[in-house]
């Protein structure tokens, strides 16, 4: 987990950039629609907006869920990090699908159909891509400026 403002601000960027990256990728493969210029602005627009959201909503609401849920033993690191990242997964599909088809096709092409469908075809590759990808990678690479900026500490010290 960040402990300082700049750890949180880097994982949380390294964190939507892949998950945008990859949803993205996705979704246009799953639309026949693949080009770098498409993945690119998809990218761009992508990440602003669920940098956003994962920082101002849904970040916050997951946090507050995961640390009321009595259910869940907060002395275990992987009981709240595979809590915290579905939770953060079914906040930022919810959002995010109805972005995308908002960006496809324009506020006309919203359907309760189309956005349900949108919504589970996101979801099924979002979650595991989360919890066996983008987490482990994003955190280990948090780890890595932690203990870096530790050894930092203790050669300055010594």
């Amino acid at each position: 987990m960040p402990k300082t403002k700049n750890e949180g601000i880097v994982f949380t960027s390294l964190m939507c950039f892949l998950m945008v990256l990859g949803m993205s990728i996705y979704n246009l493969l799953l639309h026949q629609d693949f080009s770098m210029i498409n993945l690119f602005m998809g990218l761009v627009f992508g990440f602003i907006v669920a940098f956003i959201l994962d920082v101002f909503v849904v970040g916050i609401v997951e946090n507050k869920i995961a640390f009321s849920c009595s259910f869940i033993d907060k002395t275990k690191p992987i009981q709240l990090i595979l809590t915290i990242s579905s939770l953060m997964v079914l906040g930022m599909v919810t959002f995010m699908s109805l972005f995308g088809l908002v960006v496809e096709g324009g506020f006309g092409a919203l359907s309760v159909a189309a956005y349900l469908n949108a919504w589970k075809m996101n979801f099924i590759v979002a979650l595991p891509y989360q919890l066996l990808i983008v987490g482990p990678f994003s955190r280990f690479v948090l780890k890595t400026i932690q203990n870096k900026k530790m050894n930092e500490s203790i050669n300055k010290s010594v």
